[in-house]
Order: structure tokens, then C-alpha cells, then sequence
């Protein structure tokens, strides 16, 4: 019987190579003659440049050029988005300031450091404008979106009446900041022209095509004469599915002087520059009956966007879709505010949305006076409401029950403050986790060589969530290989082109392009085969013929098998390949999520007003699970995610400058190992053939939602006091 190849276990092929020091990241390629940049930045939020002074930077020691606005070359396309999904630019073309932090010059040097010093002897003046920096503020100002990048207002049933009259009614506001992405990475980008029509760029992208694609349109090239190379990523979790300032000025600079350059964010200029999490303002209303059934939901939010953009978080898209409810509205308005572009952050909407909507269950769970998981099962949607279809698979209820079994909910007495410990208080909260599935068309190439090896080729991208090994895991399975005998090759645009790495897509979309294209080189194996009068398989039917141990055999005669390299050998060929482009399956009469339970337990030191995680357990109906350690990881890390935006993260702007005030790793609390508790994860058995073959759902964001309120939900448990504006710190708690 063959081994199990997808599902266990299975260390990452490129793990050696990355805790070695062997995976190149972009900014470590070793390029000839290459010239270093270095940006300098406004340091106002609204305005024009008055005057920008370069003499002196330019005479400093090892100086190539000095770009300003007043010298940097035009681009085309780069300052206006081609589409509604991409990011303006600010990349030099006037002297117009619409954010802190903005480039206004761009330093080229010999060196990084002589680059970096001579960026320090730029100097601007500015005439200011008034700005808008405080969204509370400006919240007066909110205007219906006229592009959404998701569900816009959404409304079925009278909600209104639904309110008046339910037995049980709360309305809150719960507010989450801004919030950064704060890869290890810094953005980057090496670019390399050959002549004037050909470019070459290493990036930390999370889309190799979609940055070739923006790079065309700016230069004004076709697209195949454009490479994208990036073959590894030091995380992105959404901030590197853009093209941002680097990539376009690093290319033109690199241009105007005849060499290579290599430009990069400091850490500091990446809060402004590379987007963030949206603050978010959502009120919240919900009606029920004694019971607890709810008779309405209303879930309204406010975010921010840029004076350049618009960038919309989608707080309220999983509202009118979770729970069963005939009365329910969402709505989504915005704010503009000088400060840069929010973007696209993990699990964007779902995420912040989930802490306004489980919180708000919480409270009404306590009003009620029913158990937070019995409030949720009163409430359980047997299909999707908002589209009217049946799910494609929904495992929650049974995730519901097997969380609380292993976390040990049924203990739990449900009076706040009742669970003291010592000189702590401890406290347990649930919430419910979702996320839907995306799933974009994506190719691949599969090539099997003379000596019985294969190669992958496919033009996706790791950005570290294990994509070299899944995807070698995946033509294992198809090909019967031990994995050592595939090798994978990512993050070149050259490739067949695959989706960027966002939406939890890339194992769904790309791995189904994979699983096509091995079984198409398999059947051009097999046809060889079959038509060789040297081979065991001669004149069968290649239906019949299956993959094993290497070679080919029939279903009713393992024994006779004929391997790889034999058949290429007797056909005179040196590699047989199969390149396949797989669109989306996805069956559109069902409604199509992953979902989940997340239960946590917190410490509280009641004096000090500290939180700690002391217990977290994920348990997760998410499809097909292609490899538990690789996907363990990943709810790890979403949890983690979650850690940090319940009681750690904000990123801060000063309202007067609109400068982020604590734009470094050492002011920009984020959790570390000290603050993470031992979190077990638990995939439910769930396979969905509706949304692909391989019934894969995807992963990577599903772990964030629901961990922040499921935080907040155990705080209020610990303490009795309930915090609806994160982070939890200890001067919301004293």
C-alpha cells in the first residue's frame, strides 16, 4: 500500500537551506557594480515642498546622483493605479505632500552608508496645509466607499424592527488601531536593466506576475520583458502583495545612472510606506430573544483611507453570513486622513470584524445569561443566508464541541471574576473563527528527467509558509515519489504564471495547478508507454496504468512496472514535461468557508493591570490538510497574530505632525516567545471537493480571526471589566 504523502507531517525541504544561511533573499543577491540608494522623507503630513536643497549631499564622498522632483525621471502609469486593487505612488513626480514620510529624494551612492549619510545633508522646507490626522475626529466626514474592495452595504429583513422588538438588545462601539506588519524583511528591491528594454528586479514581493505586470504598465514594456526573482520572503502577511515606492525607484534610478541599484525601506520608513492595518471604529447592535435567538445584527464600520487611495477594511462581511438571522444590516464608510495608505493585512476585514461581532456575542451571552458556546449554537446558520446556498461543508458545530472538550470549557463558571488564583485572576473566552475560500487560476510545469527525478516549475512564491514542500508534497502523491526526488522552483516570474500569495489561496489555487500537472505528465508517460513494444505495459489501457514507486504500473499488476528512466530511455528522450493552466473549480451552488473555535485562557494580575495567555486551543474545519506541521505552523502563527492585536499592537501617529511616533521594533510592542503559552491546534477531517479536487480550503488567515475577541472575551471573565478598544493594556484594566 502506498504511504500516506499528503497529510502527515513533513519537515520543510527548505529548512536546511534557510537556518544555514543558503536562501537568498532579495536583497542578498550578488550583483555586479551595484550602486546602493537611500530615501529621504517629508517629515509633514499636508503641503507642497517650498524649496529642496541636494548641493551639499551631492559633493559628499562616493555620491552617484541625487533624485528630487525636480531631476527624477517621469514615469508613466506609476503615479495613477491602473486599477481599483493597487496602490498610488509617490515616487518623485511633483511636489505635492499628502503623508509623513513620504520619498522626496532619493540618494545614490557607492556605498549603503555613504548613501545613508548623504541622505542626512538633504534639506527641505515646506508650505504646510491643514491636515486630517485624528479619525475620531474627522469620523463626521465618513463617506459611503465608491469602491469596495468586498461586500458593500448589505441589508435583508427590518433590522430597526428586529431591535424593537427583542427582549435583549446591546449596542457598542469597539475600536481597533492601526495597526503595522512588521516583517522580519524590509521591503527591497534589486534593479537590473540589460539595455534600455529589458529589466530585471529582485523583490520581496508576494506576486512575482502582478509585480512584472505593474512594472510593464510603469515602463511602458511588454510584460515578457520584465523578471521578477523572489525566492524567499521574510514574511509579508499582506504588505508585500504591492508594489510599493522601492520597486519603480530603484528601476528608474538604476536606469538613469547605467548600473544595478539596490533600494530598501529602513525599518522606520516602513510604517509609513508599505500600508498597515486600518483603524477601525465599528458599532455593533444585536437583538434577541429570551431565549438568545437573535432577531437582528447591525454592524456599522468606520476606517481610514489615504488622501491618494481608497482602501477599504471590510469589517462587517462576515456578519451577515455566520449566524442565522432574519434582520441584518452591514455598512462600511470611510475616512480620508493625511497619513499613507492602509493595505491589505491578515485577514483583512475578518480579522478586526471578528473582534467587534465575538465580542459583541460575549456581552449578549452574559445578558441573556446562556453560555457564549450555547449562544452561538441557539444561533447556528445551516447554510449561507446572505447568498441563500447550502454550505459546501461546515464543520463548526463539532468544532465547537471538540474545542471546548480539550480546553476543558464544561469547568468553567460563568460569573466574571470567579476563577481566582493565588494573586491572579484567570479567565477563559471563546470565539468562533472564519474565513471564506479564494481560490485563483494558476499554472504550473512538471517535468520528469532521464534519470527518473522531477521538477516543478511554478511561478508562485514562499513567503514562509512552506509552499517549496507542500507543493513537492503534492506531485508526490501524484507521482509516487519519496519527496528527495522532486525538486520545486518558486518565485520567478519566468514561470507559468500563478496568483499572488494572499487570501489564504496559495495551496487551494497553485497546489491544484501542481496536482493537473503532474497527472498530465504521468498520462504522457503513460501513453509512451503503452505504445513501446519494450515495455511491460505494452498495449494496455493507459486508464489502467498508475504510478508507482517511481515507475509506472498497472492497478491489477503492481508487480509489473516499468520505471521513469527506462521508458525516457527506450523513447530517446532526455525529460518528458507537462505544463497545465487549472481554473477554479469551485462548485458556485455552495457557500464556500473554513471555520473554527478559539478558546483561551488568560492571567491577570489585578494590581498591575497584566495580561498573560496562559492556554490557547484552536480547533478548525479547514478542508483537505496537505501537511499537519506546515498548517500547525500557520495557525500558530495566526494565533500569535492575534496575541498581539488584543493587548500589544497599535501603531501611533502624532496627531499635530502626523509622524508615527513609535516606528521601530523597540516602540512597536509585538509578542515574543515569552509571551506565547503553549497553544494546541486541532484540525477537524473535513474534505471539500466542491471548491477543487484536491479539497483544500486554504489556511493562513483563518487562525487570526476570532483569537483577538476570544482574548478580550477571557479578560472580561478574569476581571469583570470589559475592554472594547484594543489593545488591552493595563491602563484600560486599573
Amino acid at each position: 500500500m502506498k504511504a500516506a504523502l499528503l497529510g502527515p507531517p513533513q519537515n520543510r525541504i527548505d529548512g536546511r537551506l534557510k537556518v544555514t544561511g543558503g536562501a537568498t533573499y532579495a536583497e542578498e543577491f550578488a550583483i555586479d557594480d551595484l550602486a546602493y540608494g537611500y530615501l529621504v522623507t517629508s517629515n509633514v503630513a499636508r503641503g507642497r515642498i517650498s524649496q529642496i536643497m541636494t548641493r551639499a549631499a551631492e559633493k559628499a564622498p562616493g555620491v552617484i546622483a541625487v533624485f528630487t522632483h525636480l531631476n527624477a525621471p517621469p514615469f508613466v502609469g506609476a503615479v495613477h493605479a491602473p486599477n481599483k486593487s493597487t496602490r498610488q505612488l509617490c515616487v518623485l513626480q511633483d511636489d505635492v505632500i499628502h503623508y509623513n514620510g513620504q520619498p522626496i529624494a532619493l540618494v545614490i551612492a557607492e556605498t549603503l552608508e555613504q548613501a545613508a549619510g548623504a541622505a542626512g545633508l538633504v534639506r527641505a522646507s515646506y508650505s504646510e496645509d491643514e491636515s486630517a490626522l485624528d479619525i475620531d475626529a474627522e469620523a463626521k466626514h465618513s463617506y459611503k466607499p465608491r469602491q469596495a474592495y468586498g461586500p458593500k452595504d448589505y441589508l435583508r429583513g427590518d433590522v430597526r424592527g428586529g431591535l424593537r422588538t427583542a427582549v435583549h438588545t446591546i449596542r457598542e462601539i469597539y475600536i481597533t488601531p492601526m495597526i503595522s506588519h512588521s516583517a522580519m524583511e524590509p521591503h527591497g528591491s534589486i534593479a537590473v536593466w540589460e539595455g534600455p528594454r529589458h529589466l530585471t528586479v529582485y523583490d520581496t514581493t508576494q506576486g512575482v506576475h502582478d509585480t512584472r505586470s505593474r512594472l510593464a504598465i510603469i515602463f511602458e514594456m511588454p510584460p515578457d520583458n520584465v523578471r521578477v526573482i523572489s525566492y524567499f520572503i521574510g514574511g509579508g502577511f499582506g504588505s508585500k502583495s504591492e508594489v510599493w515606492a522601492q520597486v519603480p525607484l530603484a528601476a528608474v534610478a538604476a536606469r538613469a545612472i547605467g548600473r544595478p541599484v539596490k533600494l530598501a525601506f529602513t525599518r522606520r520608513q516602513l510604517f509609513c510606506n508599505t500600508g498597515f492595518r486600518s483603524h477601525t471604529i465599528q458599532t455593533i447592535a444585536l437583538g434577541a430573544g429570551t431565549q438568545g435567538r437573535f432577531t437582528a445584527q447591525q454592524h456599522e464600520s468606520i476606517t481610514q483611507t489615504s488622501e491618494l487611495d481608497e482602501f477599504v477594511e471590510t469589517c462587517g462581511a462576515a456578519t451577515p453570513v455566520l449566524y442565522s438571522c432574519a434582520n441584518v444590516e452591514s455598512t462600511h464608510r470611510l475616512v480620508r486622513l493625511h497619513l499613507g495608505t492602509p493595505t491589505w493585512t491578515r485577514a483583512p476585514g475578518y480579522a478586526p470584524g471578528s473582534f467587534a461581532l465575538e465580542s459583541a456575542l460575549d456581552e449578549l451571552s452574559y445578558k441573556v445569561g446562556v453560555d457564549p458556546i450555547e449562544l452561538r449554537l441557539l444561533n447556528y446558520a445551516e447554510r449561507d443566508e446572505q447568498e441563500d446556498k447550502p454550505w459546501s461543508s461546515n464543520s463548526l458545530k463539532e468544532c465547537y464541541r471538540v474545542g471546548a472538550e480539550k480546553f476543558g470549557w464544561g469547568s468553567r463558571p460563568s460569573e466574571p471574576r470567579s476563577m481566582p488564583d493565588g494573586s491572579h485572576l484567570v479567565g477563559y473566552g471563546m470565539a468562533t473563527a472564519m474565513h471564506p475560500v479564494y481560490i485563483n487560476p494558476a499554472a504550473a510545469l512538471a517535468r520528469i528527467l532521464a534519470d527518473g527525478t522531477v521538477i516543478l516549475k511554478v511561478g508562485s512564491q514562499d513567503i514562509g509558509t512552506g509552499t517549496y514542500t507542500v507543493m513537492a508534497q503534492i506531485a508526490c502523491d501524484v507521482l509516487d515519489l519519496p519527496i528527495q526526488r522532486v525538486k520545486v522552483e518558486l518565485g520567478d516570474s519566468r514561470f507559468p504564471e500563478s496568483p499572488a500569495s494572499v487570501g489564504s489561496t496559495t495551496a487551494a489555487s497553485t497546489g491544484s495547478a501542481v496536482h493537473a500537472a503532474a497527472q498530465a505528465v504521468l498520462q504522457k508517460l503513460a501513453h509512451l508507454a503503452v505504445n513501446d513494444k519494450g515495455s511491460l505495459l505494452y498495449g494496455a489501457n493507459v486508464a489502467d496504468v498508475i504510478a508507482e514507486k517511481g515507475g509506472l504500473a498497472l492497478k491489477n499488476n503492481l508487480p509489473k512496472r516499468d520505471s521513469f528512466s527506462a521508458i525516457l530511455a527506450r523513447a530517446k528522450l532526455l525529460q518528458i514535461e507537462a505544463e497545465v493552466q487549472a481554473k477554479p473549480v469551485q462548485e458556485k451552488s455552495t457557500s464556500q468557508y473554513a471555520f473554527g473555535a478559539q478558546f483561551c485562557e488568560v492571567r491577570v494580575d489585578p494590581c498591575l493591570g497584566q495580561v498573560k495567555v496562559s492556554r490557547f486551543v484552536g480547533v478548525y474545519g479547514s478542508g483537505r490538510i496537505l501537511n499537519r506541521k506546515t498548517a500547525r505552523s500557520q495557525m500558530v502563527g495566526g494565533i500569535i497574530f492575534g496575541i498581539g492585536m488584543a493587548l500589544m499592537e497599535e501603531t501611533v501617529p502624532d496627531l499635530r505632525t502626523g509622524r508615527i511616533v513609535n516606528a521601530d521594533l523597540a516602540s512597536y510592542h509585538l509578542p515574543v516567545s515569552a509571551d506565547v503559552p503553549n497553544i494546541d491546534v486541532v484540525f477537524l477531517e473535513e474534505s471539500d471537493k466542491a471548491v477543487n479536487p484536491m479539497g483544500v480550503k486554504g489556511l493562513g488567515e483563518l487562525g487570526i480571526t476570532g483569537a483577538a475577541a476570544a482574548i478580550a472575551n477571557a479578560v472580561f471573565h478574569a476581571t469583570g471589566k470589559r475592554v472594547r478598544d484594543l489593545p488591552i493594556t493595563a491602563e484600560k484594566l486599573i
